[in-house]
């Protein structure tokens, strides 16, 4: 009988992936030391998802791991279904590791009679049963907010800065924020980097058309300096290309494209192909297809560092430790 007591209280974890980035869960379950669940899943002729899981996860500490990417509808909904079984099979605690948090830039209304579709995002996801939520690189800061429960927001700058110091450490750089909006994040890259100077770009950006900037600006040193110019995401490539012109411009002696989330729609990798850009540095938040590799393209893993904030969950341990407490 004892035992039995002890069987049911003991702490089991369990790592969940989605058909989006299998590779990511893999890589992530590997440092674990630990293998994924045997899923079913597959779609009916319809569309419609069925997710089963070939194994009991009564009591289990699950991690449901899914990368938003395209089409990013179909996987948001395979996720929330995942979730969704975990719940009815009696998972004792679910949580939602999503790298790319699918609508994140919308965030606020900016017009009248406009969505916050990722708050609904987050209210989806506490619905279907999530206890706790897992993201790299937040669009906004405010999206920890959205969730009704423990949001461990992690951040890929470590994993991006170790790089550049390592290949460029040599060289005279200066750190370049693609907007005003952005300076605390470049802040924090810039003193990474050993406190390097620190410019921006003005732009002003058309509200009636997605993906559209109509002027940019440098403000700030870059004369002379490899420039790190560094965002969250880079979805079609046309503002961070244009920035990237207009610091050369300035009298630059190279640029550096840094960001997390490589979404990549078209025609992004026509368009950083053909930039001013030295290098684009990515992580693999998201899946890369070959077809939109090329030879600039640097991608990262950030599977040790999901790894280990898994791991920091699961033990009830400090994922803020891993940032020095900047998380």
């Amino acid at each position: 009988m004892t035992t039995d007591i002890k069987k049911t209280t003991e702490k089991h974890l369990m790592v969940f992936s989605g058909r989006a980035h299998p590779e990511l869960a893999e890589e992530v379950a590997t440092h674990l030391g630990a293998t994924l669940v045997p899923t079913s899943a597959y779609d009916f002729a319809n569309g419609e998802t069925y997710v089963r899981y070939e194994e009991s996860v009564r009591g289990a500490d699950a991690f449901v791991i899914q990368s938003h990417t395209s089409p990013i509808n179909n996987w948001i909904m395979e996720h929330l279904i995942m979730v969704d079984a975990l719940k009815r099979a009696s998972a004792k605690r679910i949580t939602v590791v999503m790298p790319f948090w699918g609508y994140s830039r919308q965030d606020k209304k900016h017009r009248g009679r406009e969505p916050i579709s990722a708050r609904l995002v987050a209210d989806l996801f506490k619905t279907a049963g999530a206890d706790r939520i897992i993201s790299i690189d937040l669009h906004a800061d405010q999206l920890q907010g959205y969730f009704d429960g423990p949001v461990d927001h992690l951040m890929a700058l470590p994993v991006l800065t170790d790089y550049i110091k390592e290949k460029y450490g040599d060289q005279e750089l200066a750190v370049v924020s693609p907007d005003a909006g952005r300076i605390k994040v470049a802040e924090r890259w810039a003193a990474k980097l050993g406190g390097v100077p620190l410019a921006f770009i003005h732009k002003t950006r058309r509200t009636d058309i997605a993906n559209e900037v109509v002027a940019n600006r440098v403000v700030g040193e870059v004369k002379g300096k490899i420039c790190v110019l560094t965002d969250d995401m880079i979805d079609t490539g046309g503002t961070i290309v244009k920035a990237a012109d207009a610091i050369m411009a300035e009298g630059a002696a190279g640029v550096i494209i840094c960001a997390t989330h490589a979404i990549l729609s078209d025609p992004a990798v026509d368009r950083l192909k053909n930039s001013a850009a030295m290098e684009v540095i990515v992580t693999n938040t998201l899946p890369i297809p070959a077809e939109k590799q090329f030879d600039k393209l640097t991608t990262l893993s950030i599977a040790p560092m999901l790894a280990r904030a898994i791991r920091e969950v699961f033990e009830d341990g400090s994922v803020t430790s891993m940032f020095d407490g900047h998380a």
